[in-house]
């Protein structure tokens, strides 16, 4: 029997808009969703600078025993010490002396607010699956400005550490309910291109840290200016709706029109049948209720050699994206020459690297770009490794390609991980992956570190672990083009070679028609 060609993109796309009453009513893509992206999308600038602050407020500086001068700066007998200020008139290192004994602090920091960014992924998500996604949203705003603000006026590093912990998970939750609302009202054929689009205000935010830490040259001032920004997120509660997809899903058909009938007129759609349709449909899903009601767990990831191949390989290189992108972000600031402009230049090239992840995933698929991106960046800092120390200028340069190369690799592995894991366990193993991401992030600050103990190994370990991510990327299959898998079933034999097929493709084709 000849092999049906695989079901496109934009034919899979096209099939579920025209099945699903919940789309058909709002639309695709419409100024009432340009609307909801333009004001939610801002979220990910304290994001950014909340996440890569660190570089600002606890750089390294040069510093001496002023308790007496003849003794070393790390001398047992040395009691006070004093700082370089002529590029940082005050750092967290400055004011709670985080040096010789109490150097790893900074890094310690650092790693907690990242398992804080874990945590309010956990807790959030949770929150936002019982009670929507903007109540959440709103008090993950709100406990972001507080304990953000706060963190500027203590007087105690580690109450600072407990309140940057307090800002990275509410942090962690905007992320998580922002990203699931705007992928609930995006229509089919637009998540990918927003999956991306939603990530650039984060490359701004990295570009604009620099500029504020510029002229804010007291981390004091800058740690309360980068937090005060959340008070205009204040009015998400009157201006982000809650998604029409939870409210159907938890009962609330009345509120899911409501939304649904605000959607359509703003998107110049008819409102007349949206209400019986939508009734309609609540009714279908209740009688197949039992049919659809088995989920998946966790294990189920790694039950079926498959399944479990592909899950390890997708994780790691979410492992991947964490631990290069954060910790090449961190190992900038660490590289000599000024720090404002290497952080702006190295920021500034994420941009045209995100938006040209829109053109090769389209273009090329998400495995070849992924393997493009990873080997990108390992090559490029593993020559860092050949280049004197001195050369400031060269260093920076390549750990910027670098960067960009993660840039590209990061929205990949979002949409690439999204098309991979089955319906029944595509949360459970997004959510799995971007765990193992935060564990990466949380060792970076450790890693771009470790110039102090040998100059070559922070680049050398930013080198080699994405160059072995992109040779696990070989094993796993293309799903451009592919319909998304279902079942369990559909999960283990996507990608599976079987004798006399050049890939995977045909188990795909062979388990969906």
């Amino acid at each position: 029997m000849d092999r049906l060609p695989p079901v496109t993109a934009k034919e899979e796309s096209d099939r579920k808009w025209s099945l699903d009453p919940i789309q058909r009513a709002m639309g695709q893509l419409g100024w009432w969703h340009i609307l909801v992206c333009a004001v939610v999308f801002p979220l990910k600038f304290p994001v950014a600078w909340h996440q890569m602050s660190i570089i600002f407020l606890g750089p390294s500086v040069n510093y001496t025993c002023a308790s007496d001068p003849s003794l070393d700066r790390c001398d047992s007998d040395c009691t006070s010490w004093s700082y370089d200020n002529s590029t940082f008139a005050t750092t967290i290192t400055s004011e709670w002396d985080l040096v010789c004994g109490n150097a790893n602090l900074v890094k310690l920091s650092q790693t907690i607010f990242m398992f804080g960014i874990l945590v309010g992924g956990v807790v959030f998500g949770s929150l936002a699956d019982k009670y929507g996604r903007r109540p959440p949203l709103v008090v993950a705003v709100i406990i972001q400005l507080v304990t953000g603000v706060g963190a500027a006026l203590i007087s105690s590093f580690w109450v600072f550490v407990v309140l940057r912990f307090l800002t990275a998970v509410a942090t962690g939750g905007t992320m998580v309910t922002s990203f699931v609302l705007v992928m609930e009202i995006i229509g089919p054929k637009w998540r990918e291109l927003f999956s991306v689009l939603y990530q650039i205000p984060f490359n701004l935010g990295h570009l604009t840290l620099a500029g504020f830490a510029y002229f804010l040259r007291e981390w004091r001032q800058l740690q309360f200016a980068l937090s005060i920004f959340s008070v205009l997120m204040l009015s998400y509660y009157w201006l982000v709706p809650e998604s029409p997809r939870y409210l159907f899903t938890s009962g609330n058909v009345d509120g899911a029109v409501t939304v649904l009938e605000q959607a359509a007129k703003r998107n110049k759609l008819q409102t007349d049948t949206i209400r019986n349709d939508i009734e309609q449909y609540a009714k279908e899903k209740t009688r197949n209720a039992t049919a659809n009601a088995s989920k998946g767990n966790v294990l189920d990831l790694f039950r079926t050699p498959n399944m479990r191949a592909k899950t390890l390989y997708m994780c790691f290189n979410w492992f991947v994206c964490g631990l290069a992108f954060f910790g090449v972000a961190q190992y900038i600031g660490h590289a000599g020459g000024d720090i404002y402009t290497n952080v702006a230049i190295s920021a500034a090239l994420e941009l045209p690297g995100t938006l040209l992840c829109i053109y090769m995933m389209k273009a090329y698929g998400r495995k070849k770009t992924l393997i493009f991106s990873n080997t990108l960046t390992g090559i490029s800092m593993l020559a860092i490794a050949f280049v004197p120390s001195s050369a400031s200028a060269l260093n920076v340069g390549l750990a910027s390609v670098g960067l960009v190369g993660m840039s590209i690799s990061f929205p990949t592995v979002y949409l690439y991980a999204g098309e991979l894991f089955p319906t029944v366990v595509r949360n459970v193993g997004i959510g799995t992956a971007s765990m193992i991401a935060r564990f990466g992030s949380m060792i970076a600050p450790f890693v771009a570190g470790m110039g102090s103990i040998a100059y070559w190994l922070p680049p050398c370990i930013f080198g080699l672990v994405p160059l072995v991510g992109a040779f696990f990327v070989f094993f796993l299959p293309e799903t451009q083009g592919h319909p998304l898998p279902e079942t369990l079933e559909d999960g283990e034999s996507f990608g599976k070679r079987h004798p006399g097929t050049a890939n995977g493709a045909a188990s795909v084709e062979n388990g969906k028609h």
